[in-house]
């Protein structure tokens, strides 16, 4: 029973914290720690998900069906763990399609995992805010069954959904997410695609704010700021996909369907 108060503060948790807990009530050992963690996994009060991270199971319940919080997981699946991308919408309530795929950022990503029905992958910071020891920029601390957690902020997001698309579903998935989002703080939006210091990103950002200028009230003076840091030569919106239309002001090679925002005709 003296590790009761410990599995309810902590739904998710990994053996280090675990451990930290043990130190301070006086019990040392690493044999200490995995005796009663391997304890609790036969009786069914936790349930390891990888080698060093568990979740708790209430008493009375089954451990195969009682349903353990991917986010969570995702938080405690590295120390400096940051929902990021497509997660970071869909944990801000922003996201068009609901995905059972987890995308967090850290400086040593575990892994890929697969437990249960969902799949968790890690993406290193970029190395750009890592030059600048940036990697927390616009990250919220924020609280999830009592659990202290980082995720990105929404305009951290947008810009790491024009970044990298493929881990937020693509343009279409991208787009329609972030129109369902009434506000950005744009002076937030802006100096953190310049921290990122990559053209094509800053164009696709620049872009998607001028198409959605009057719903975001985008200023002239953000969208000049970043007009200076566009490609010099035309780049693609999607390297994958060569046809397109050129937005010489951001010199962006855009296809017609993100141009004419064509899915929403069939919506």
């Amino acid at each position: 029973m003296r590790h009761e108060a410990f599995f309810r503060s902590h739904p998710v948790f990994t053996g280090d914290e675990f451990a930290d807990h043990l130190s301070s009530g006086g019990h040392n050992g690493p044999r200490t720690k995995e005796s009663i963690l391997a304890y609790h996994t036969r009786t069914g009060r936790i349930v390891r998900i990888r080698r060093g991270l568990y979740a708790v199971v209430p008493p009375g319940t089954g451990g195969d069906s009682f349903p353990i919080d991917p986010y969570l997981v995702a938080s405690r699946l590295a120390r400096d763990s940051v929902l990021s991308h497509h997660t970071a919408l869909q944990f801000h309530g922003r996201a068009y399609t609901i995905w059972q795929r987890f995308t967090y950022q850290a400086t040593r990503p575990a892994a890929p995992l697969s437990f249960r029905s969902n799949v968790f992958r890690g993406m290193k910071f970029p190395s750009a805010l890592v030059s600048r020891d940036a990697q927390m920029f616009d990250v919220l601390t924020l609280e999830r069954a009592n659990v202290s957690l980082r995720v990105a902020s929404l305009e951290r997001t947008l810009v790491d959904a024009m970044n990298s698309p493929a881990h937020s579903g693509g343009w279409e998935e991208v787009w329609r997410s972030l129109e369902s989002v009434e506000f950005f703080n744009l002076d937030r939006v802006v100096e953190y695609v310049l921290l990122l210091n990559n053209a094509t990103t800053v164009a696709r950002v620049g872009f998607f704010l001028e198409q959605h200028r009057n719903a975001l009230m985008v200023d002239e003076a953000h969208l000049s700021m970043l007009r200076r840091h566009r490609p010099r030569r035309a780049h693609y919106l999607d390297r994958a996909r060569r046809g397109g239309r050129l937005v010489a002001e951001w010199n962006l090679v855009v296809p017609e369907d993100v141009i004419d925002r064509s899915w929403a005709e069939v919506a």
